[in-house]
Order: structure tokens, then C-alpha cells, then sequence
């Protein structure tokens, strides 16, 4: 039986939501914590376990979580016409087998076929769940309901990869696919068992209408300048999962903990992102995106610090190895820039869409992450594969001496997205200053304004 949920639109603003709400949120927790338990060790678990190069596993990385941006906005028209409750079922059950066989089949051809099973059992999710947080929300109490989805979102990357390293040191790397899998399982129970959307008429797209729509983004010239610059953020941001885990292995040994140092990201954006909104709630989303961009050189300027700190004060600071110590201080940074970029990216992208389009526009502006994660994930392995390369790559018989000369210049690789960030971050006061320009000469002729020119649309 479904529920209803009030459509008082005036009603006070409550925390109280209808079960469906809480049910769906309980499943995505299970999701992200699977999938940032899997991710974090990707590249990790397709050059140790798979055997693929440093070079393949980016590659492929790339392709991976590129698909996973990418595919929502047609996954979930997928879902309306099959249902909510159905296409979550179908992408539990596809996310436990694929989970699964990960752990068990390790070929690289079936390695392959699993991900892409994984890329479409994963892409149905945000539409679902997001689709059921509007459904069982309404204007009293949508803000709230969405704060609840996103606090959840992040304790499940949290606790996914929270758990994982004792999983990967005690058992097995391949074991994280299990891990996965059974938190998969869990939450397709939830949908089986207690997951009954409400069933109301909504406007349904079809795919047609979807390519038009991202045909309409691809041609719009200042939306795609500003999604290639803020590519450059998340690039950077990207390594926290293409590099920083083999980065931190290889320099430090196999006893260190690149899940828990990635956990610093969702740790220091949750507790700085609304006071950062806050902060900056007066000023134009341009503005509080350029202060993030221009953090992100600093970011990456701090990751390679490691040996510096190790020959200033030696190889212990603050318990912690001095590598580790600067890749935790250069991943706070980019959570804090996280703070000013994403929400105001967010707000300035659904600005430019036409009038009535604005959801879809939305469904497709993650399209940096999709450039980002196929550009930064790929040149990740070369880099990794110049400066830092796997052990077992190495000429047989070195001795611990000749073995540390083949990584003295392994944090030469986070000089290259201290460059891409810095180019990143001139690219967006350029761009800011080419718009100002233009809308200005808009706005000045009234005949010629459109929606973008509008003076609160301005940068």
C-alpha cells in the first residue's frame, strides 16, 4: 500500500517525514557506503587483484566513474515508466551481483562486464532516490528533507570507508567486493519489504526530449566554459580516489590508510558547508566559486609536501607519518573548497536554464564530474606509473636503498594539479570578466537581454 504525503503548502515546516522517506534514505545510506568502500580501492583492486597497469586500472577508472555521471538523467526515465519501486529492486539486484561477482570472478574481461553492471545498477539510484525525497516532501518541508538526504549521503561515504581497511589488511582486498555486495543485499531487502512509493502522475520525458535537452547544454557556450573550468576543481578533487590510495600505499607501506584519509574530505565539508553558505549567502555564486578555485593550488601544493616534512622533522608528526600528515592537511583544503564551489555551482547552472527546464538542466550538471573523472583518472596512471610506480614493476633483486630511488620524486605528481587548479582558477576570472562584458552590454540594451543577462543572473 502507498503512502500519501500532505500537500499543504502552507503547513509549518516539519521534520516529520512518511516511511517511504525514511526508507529510501536507509537504502542510499547502504548505497554509498558500498560504493565508496568499492571506490576508494579501485585502481588498487584492478592492478593488485586484476592485474591490469597502473595506466589500464585509470583507464578504466575513468570510463567507470565518467558512466556514473553521465547516465542518471536517462536512467530515470527508465524508472518512471517501469515504476520507482521496480527499477529500485532491479538496481539493488544488480548492484549485490555485481558487488559479488567482483569478489569472486577477478579475469579481466569479466572484471569489465561487472563494472558495467555496476555503472547501471548504481546510475538508477540518484534519480530513485532524489525522485522519492520530492515525492514525499512538500514545500514546508522540502529544505529539510533534502539536508536529511545529503547528511545521508555523506555518512555512508563515511562509514563505507570507515570500515573497509580492516576488511583489506585482515582479509583480503578482494573481500571489499563482499562487503559491498551484503550492504547491497540489505538495502534490496528494504526495497522488497518495505519500499512502496507513492504512485502519483508525474511528467514523464522521453529520451528524445532528454538529447535535445543536453544537446541545448553542449551548444550553450557559457555553460560549457564554466562546466571545463570547474572541471579543473574536480580533476583535483578526483585524485582523492585515482591517486592519493596507490600514492600512500606505495610511499608509506602497505600498513597505511588511505580510506580514513579520504574520510577527511565528507568529514570537513559537513562540518563547514553551512557556515561557509552561510558566510557567503550575500555574494554571487561566481564570487564564492572563485575563493574554492583559488584554495585548490594550495590543496594540491600541500599534498606534495610529504618529504619536506619528513626531512624537517622527521618521520613522525603528530603520530602520523609525514606523508600522511600533508595528504590529510591538502584534503581538508579541498573539502573546504568544496564548501564554496558546489552548492553555488549548483545555483548559478539552474539560473542559465530556460523556463521550464530547469530540472533538466540540473540532471545534467554534474557533466563536469563526468570530464573530470575520465580526464583526471586517466592521466592518474601515467603519472602514477612515471613517479610512483607499483612494486611489482620493479627489476627483481633491488635492495631497500635502490628500491626508495624509484620513488624520491613521487610527489613531483602533485605538481600537476597544483597547475591544472592555478589554470583552473585564472580561467574562472577570465570567464567572470568576459560574462560581466557582455551581460553589461545586454542589459544596457533591452532588446537584446535574455535570461542570463538579467541582473541577478549576472556573475
Amino acid at each position: 500500500m502507498s503512502e500519501t504525503v500532505t500537500t499543504n503548502e502552507n503547513a509549518p515546516s516539519s521534520w516529520r517525514f512518511p516511511k517511504t522517506f525514511w526508507f529510501a534514505n536507509s537504502m542510499e545510506l547502504c548505497e554509498r557506503a558500498a560504493y565508496y568502500g568499492f571506490f576508494i580501492l579501485i585502481t588498487l583492486y584492478l592492478s593488485s587483484v586484476v592485474g591490469f597497469t597502473d595506466i589500464e586500472a585509470g583507464v578504466i577508472s575513468g570510463l567507470f566513474s565518467g558512466a556514473l555521471y553521465l547516465l542518471p538523467p536517462f536512467m530515470g526515465i527508465i524508472a518512471d515508466r517501469i515504476g520507482f519501486r521496480t527499477a529500485m529492486i532491479l538496481a539493488f539486484s544488480l548492484l549485490t551481483f555485481g558487488y559479488g561477482m567482483l569478489g569472486v570472478w577477478t579475469t579481466k574481461v569479466s572484471v569489465c562486464l561487472f563494472l558495467c553492471v555496476l555503472v547501471f545498477g548504481a546510475a538508477f539510484i540518484k534519480p530513485l532516490i532524489t525522485g522519492t525525497v520530492a515525492k514525499t516532501t512538500n514545500a514546508s518541508n522540502r529544505a529539510r528533507g533534502f539536508s536529511l538526504f545529503y547528511w545521508t549521503v555523506n555518512i555512508g561515504a563515511f562509514l563505507g570507508k570507515t570500515f573497509i581497511p580492516f576488511i583489506r589488511q585482515e582479509i583480503g582486498l578482494h573481500y571489499v567486493n563482499f562487503f559491498s555486495a551484503a550492504v547491497c543485499a540489505v538495502a534490496l531487502i528494504i526495497a522488497i519489504l518495505f519500499y512502496h512509493p507513492e504512485s502519483g502522475e508525474t511528467e514523464r520525458k522521453s529520451f528524445g526530449e532528454l538529447f535535445r535537452s543536453l544537446g541545448k547544454i553542449l551548444i550553450n557556450a557559457r555553460l560549457m566554459a564554466l562546466t571545463i573550468i570547474i572541471a579543473g576543481f574536480w580533476t583535483v578533487q578526483q585524485q582523492l580516489y585515482a591517486t592519493m590510495p596507490k600514492y600512500v600505499i606505495r610511499t608509506v607501506g602497505e600498513s597505511a590508510r588511505p580510506e580514513w584519509i579520504a574520510n577527511v574530505n565528507p568529514l570537513v565539508v559537513v562540518i563547514c558547508v553551512i557556515f561557509v553558505t552561510q558566510w557567503m549567502r550575500h555574494k554571487k555564486a561566481i564570487t564564492s566559486m572563485t575563493i574554492g578555485m583559488f584554495i585548490m593550488p594550495f590543496s594540491a601544493f600541500a599534498m606534495s609536501l610529504g618529504p619536506w616534512l619528513n626531512d624537517a622533522f622527521g618521520s613522525s608528526i603528530m603520530g602520523l607519518h609525514p606523508f600522511t600528515f600533508m595528504l590529510v592537511v591538502g584534503i581538508a583544503l579541498q573539502g573546504l573548497a568544496e564548501c564554496f564551489i558546489s552548492p553555488r555551482f549548483l545555483e548559478y547552472f539552474s539560473l542559465q536554464a530556460p523556463k521550464g527546464e530547469e530540472g533538466v538542466y540540473l540532471g545534467f550538471s554534474h557533466l563536469h564530474s563526468f570530464f573530470s573523472a575520465i580526464f583526471g583518472f586517466f592521466i592518474s596512471g601515467f603519472l602514477l606509473d612515471k613517479y610512483c610506480p607499483a612494486r611489482e614493476t620493479l627489476p627483481a633483486g633491488l635492495s631497500d636503498a635502490e628500491i626508495a630511488t624509484y620513488y624520491e620524486n613521487a610527489h613531483h605528481i602533485w605538481y600537476y594539479f597544483v597547475g591544472i587548479a592555478a589554470v583552473a582558477g585564472v580561467a574562472l576570472v577570465i570567464y567572470t570578466a568576459i560574462c560581466r562584458a557582455v551581460d553589461g552590454k545586454k542589459a544596457a540594451d533591452p532588446a537584446q537581454t535574455d535570461e542570463a543577462a538579467k541582473p541577478e543572473n549576472l556573475p
